[in-house]
This record gives C-alpha cells, structure tokens and sequence, in this order.
C-alpha cells in the first residue's frame, strides 16, 4: 500500500535503509537477544549512514528531513525486530525536547554527538510509585546556587544502560498546586557525581533492548542543563506525548503486517492431513480477518501520520491509534501463533517472539485504558 506522505526520495532512502539492516541488524539479531543488549558501534553505524536523528537541522549535523523519513525508519526497524525501539526513542521522543525547548547553547553542545550515535539519549519519566499519573513523580530537584541536587529513582527506562544523556521528569516545587506546576526537565549526564543505573531489568519480551533503573542521589545537575522553563515541565511532556504514541502505533501496524507476511508464508508449505494448512476453510477465515483489520488499521494510520506531519492536533486520534492498532497487534500474534501450531512455540520461529514482544506495546508510552480515558475526556464524557 502507497503511503500518501511518503514521496520518492523516501523509497529511495528506505531500500537504502533496508539494504544496510540486511547487513548490519537482521543476522545479529538473534545473537543480541541472547547477549540482552544491542552493541553502541551499531548506533555508530546507524549515525555514519545517516539513519540517527534525519530531521535535525543540518547546522547541528542532521539532514533537516520531513518526518516521513523517520516514518520509514521506524517501520523497518520493527521489521527487525521490536528491540530496536530505543533507536526510534532516541530519534522522535528525546531528541525532538531537545530541538523544541533547549536553548542554542544546549543544542550546539548535544545534538551533534546524537546524531553520529557518540552520544544515546533516554528519557526518565516512570517511578516505582509513579507511571501515567506523573503529577505524583517523588523525584526532586533543589536549586543550590549555580546547580540543582537531584534525588530520586526511575524504572522502566528504555535505553536506561546505553543512555549518555537523560532528560529527567522532576519536582522543583513539591508543594506546587495544582501539582504538575512543580514539575521540571533536566537534562543528566553521563557521569555526573550523584547518578547511577540500578539493575538491567529482565523482561519478558524485548531482550535487547536495554531497560534500567536510573538512581539519583544528591546528583549535581548544572542550572544550564535545565531544558525549557522550570515548572513548565509538565506542558512540555503532554506536548510531545502525541508523537511519542503516534510511534507506538506505527511499531504495532508494522508488527501485525510482518506476522501476516510470515504467516501466510508458513501456511503455504506447511501440510497437514495431505494438504496445506491454507486449504483449511478456517486458516483462510482468519487470515482474512486479519488482513481486512491490517488494511482498515493502515488507513487510519497514514491519514494520521500525514495529519501529524501537518501540525495538527491530533492527540485524540492518536490515542485512538494507540490502544487499537496495539491491541489488534496482541491478538494478531496470537492467531498466528495458533496457526503455527507447536512450531509457533518454537525460539527458532520469529512468530515465537513477535508473541512476547508484542503485549509490552499496550502498556508503554501511557496504558490503552489512560488512551481510552483521554478519549472519554475529549469526547466530554
């Protein structure tokens, strides 16, 4: 199906994007998963083709691209494999606070090392006692002459162990009201007295992608590395929170379309009771229904992506997006695990870990029942 926001400089990019995965990701892959952590020199590569951070502006190294060639990147990397998500947070969630709300001075200083992938970025929002309901983070930072005291612990930090840079969702004023008043973003370094990483968390699923807990105690965060205004941390993160789920949706249509691709691929071969698994009135009942949703859900993704690319606001649908395309991912991988038989339980099938990696999609970047709460709000209920 034809993208309608994607020309052909974007085809062109994306074969090239392709060509370099085949070489660079997809026979590592595996090898990855069982290490737990995807290697920096692959950032590195991914930097020296110009796959990191495309539309930055060219003065700080990027290539001052549309979106869609993020859009493209995206897809192919969920291709891959969904590990790879901590490359596309890195590009369209971390990077675009940095652009948005940083002054020149901190965009001369970053943006040039995120772009090669000498620098990875992450974003600490998440608390043991704090997920959606960020109004309530107990993370604090104190102002102390020309720098900040920062103390506090993050979970479920994507990029958590690689990150160099961290922007960190924190109280400046804990006795703000209404509460998310007091919340500010600092931006930690690597290395900075005071910050720590806890434990690489074992997941279920997505065992490459490196997920941490981040530890700040009495960290010392230079007043320069405040990003935007103090207090106005809150507005910053509900800004943003529209691409940051717009990806999710992305990742989880372009799951469901690799699943069916692999499927019907597996049924075609597979026999059983002296005919294919595809002769089966029910296996073509199913991949039926599955293709029609795949279709519908494609439609509506792309008039939102082009929507998006517009500047318009579209949190709304956004959110509509989020919750259903992961949710249909979740049971796409389901029913084609089932067709799979007892091979679909199998490591050496990729249908086996789309299964444990798909679920995880429904609860990050805002749980589907937070999606469909914003949507009951807007529709005034």
């Amino acid at each position: 199906m034809k993208h309608p926001y994607l020309t052909e400089d974007h085809e062109m990019f994306r074969k090239a994007l392709r060509k370099f995965l085949d070489k660079e990701a997809s026979p590592h892959f595996e090898k990855w998963e069982e290490d737990r952590l995807i290697p920096r020199s692959f950032w590195k590569k991914m930097g020296e083709q110009g796959f990191l951070c495309p539309d930055v502006d060219e003065k700080y190294g990027g290539s001052g691209t549309d979106w869609g060639f993020s859009v493209v990147i995206n897809e192919e990397l969920e291709r891959v494999g969904t590990s790879l998500i901590g490359i596309g947070l890195h590009n369209d969630i971390v990077i675009p606070y940095i652009t948005a709300y940083g002054t020149e001075e901190q965009k001369d200083r970053w943006l040039p090392d995120c772009v090669t992938g000498d620098t990875i970025t992450a974003i600490a929002m998440t608390e043991p006692g704090a997920g959606s309901d960020l109004a309530n983070i107990k993370t604090t930072a104190v102002s102390e002459g020309d720098h900040y005291v920062l103390n506090g612990q993050k979970t479920f930090i994507t990029n958590g162990i690689h990150a160099d840079l961290v922007i960190v969702a924190c109280k400046t004023d804990p006795d703000a009201v209404p509460k998310h008043k007091g919340i500010s973003l600092l931006v930690v370094e690597r290395g900075m007295e005071g910050f720590s990483r806890g434990r690489k968390l074992d997941k279920i699923g997505l065992h490459s992608q490196d997920t941490a807990e981040l530890i700040f105690e009495d960290c010392k965060v230079p007043k320069e590395n405040l990003l935007g205004e103090e207090g106005k941390g809150f507005l910053y993160l509900m800004d943003k929170l529209q691409q940051e789920r717009l990806l999710v949706a992305i990742g989880a249509q372009t799951a469901s379309e690799d699943m069916l691709e692999m499927t019907l691929e597996y049924v075609k071969t597979r026999k059983a009771f002296g005919k294919t698994i595809s002769q089966f009135q029910n296996t073509q009942f199913k991949l039926v229904e599955m293709a029609t949703e795949i279709e519908i859900g494609r439609t509506f993704l792309d008039q939102l992506i082009a929507r998006h690319m517009a500047g318009e606001d579209v949190v709304t649908q956004v959110s509509m997006a989020k919750w259903k395309l992961t949710e249909m991912a979740r049971n796409i991988a389901t029913e084609c695990m089932q067709l799979y038989g007892g091979y679909g339980y199998m490591e050496e099938y990729k249908i086996a870990r789309r299964y444990r990696d798909t679920p995880v999609s429904a609860i990050y970047a805002g749980t589907n029942e937070i999606m469909k709460t914003i949507i009951a709000k807007k529709m005034g209920l």
